[in-house]
């Protein structure tokens, strides 16, 4: 049920249907698009949350989910139509002028006294990149890309969250009756703005923060045998102000960015749907991809059907060994994820900042089935 055109199913028609149905095995905050021109489908806001519940979640006052994007609007209030234009797929996508919750631009929620929230964010952006100051609360993370993290404070008290990337929060309302608390995002240095006012009603609902559990059940999740996991080097070329391959492939580099292709994995830009795969790996096998950005830019690099542990940055260690399907790589920035190949099929391996991805940065990842091995 991945959706990918011509490699996993057909695009839908025009007025046309398809039935999707799937099992929902691991329980956290997910979302539906289209990957059929993304680009644009994506930006005029085609998708939607999908919230798998927890059989025994954790406990909270109230379970909000805010989907987190940005608009490039015109004067007249309509949306630009310079989708797939050359100055965004080089340089960092396409940032809109105007950040929205749930489609609408927010100003001010209401919140109680002594509360305690989870907030689901999901970045629908295609572009953006978000880092939220929640000001004097204490945000935890408590999941990541819909799987469990260990409780912890994000770096900097500052939550950063990527295109496709998900952070589910535990906030509690610790401020009084009456006062304001403005969230900022802060990611982008001199152009910090304010997202929303969190207002405090004037009830509490209780004068001390509860000592309830924030660990959540994990999922059913296939864990890599890092003593025999098989490690792939896999390098991201290409953008404005890039490092490019150095030896024998930077000719052909230079060759497809005359053909319009900006971005590279391993070389090789990504041309139509139908593409020779990047690895062939044996279903039930566990890998390493020590992943290397040569690029000047971000990418969030999101692997379609399985998730990975992200084990290393720039050669030392994570402290969570976070489970995650995007991953948001710096510039220059050395990163190492594992996983078990355990779903069979031909996935998509793309950064999601969507107008890299249409320029380029996008790969298929084999798991060829009836080779199982324990």
């Amino acid at each position: 049920m991945d959706g990918v055109p011509f490699l996993t199913q057909d695009p839908i028609p025009v007025d046309g249907d398809f039935l999707y149905e799937f099992d929902a095995l691991d329980a956290g905050t997910f979302w539906y698009h289209p990957h059929q021109r993304s680009s644009e489908q994506v930006g005029r806001g085609l998708y939607g949350p999908l919230i798998v519940e927890e059989a025994d979640p954790i406990r909270v006052d109230r379970d909000l989910t805010w989907m987190l994007d940005d608009w490039r609007m015109t004067r007249d209030g309509q949306i630009a139509d310079d989708f797939g234009n050359r100055h965004d797929a080089t340089h960092g996508g396409r940032i809109g002028n105007s950040v929205t919750i749930n489609g609408q631009i927010p100003d001010r929620i209401a919140v109680r006294p002594g509360e305690r929230i989870r907030l689901r964010l999901v970045n629908a952006a295609n572009a953006r990149i978000f880092g939220l100051d929640f000001g004097g609360l204490a945000p935890v993370v408590v999941a990541l890309d819909g799987q469990p993290v260990t409780p912890h404070a994000p770096d900097s008290d500052i939550v950063v969250i990527g295109p496709a990337m998900r952070v589910d929060l535990v906030i509690d309302m610790t401020g009084k009756p009456g006062e304001v608390v403005t969230v900022t995002d802060v990611f982008y240095e001199g152009l910090e703005y304010r997202l929303v006012d969190l207002v405090y009603g004037p009830d509490r609902l209780r004068d001390s923060v509860p000592d309830w559990s924030m660990d959540l059940p994990p999922n059913p999740l296939a864990e890599p045998d890092m003593a025999s996991a098989a490690r792939h080097q896999i390098v991201f070329n290409g953008g404005m102000m890039g490092q490019m391959m150095m030896g024998s492939g930077m000719g052909s580099m230079m060759d497809q960015m005359r053909e319009g292709n900006m971005w590279f994995i391993n070389g090789e830009a990504a041309t139509g749907h139908m593409m020779d795969p990047l690895l062939v790996l044996p279903q039930g096998t566990s890998h390493v991809f020590e992943m290397d950005n040569r690029t000047a830019w971000h990418h969030p690099i999101h692997f379609h059907g399985h998730s990975f542990r992200v084990i290393a940055r720039n050669g030392q260690p994570t402290r969570y060994r976070e489970w995650q399907d995007t991953v948001l790589m710096a510039p220059e920035e050395r990163v190492e994820i594992a996983f078990a190949a355990d779903n069979p099929g031909d996935w998509m391996f793309h950064c999601h900042i969507l107008e890299h991805q249409a320029a380029g940065m996008m790969g298929v990842i084999r798991v060829e089935p009836g080779t199982t091995k324990t």
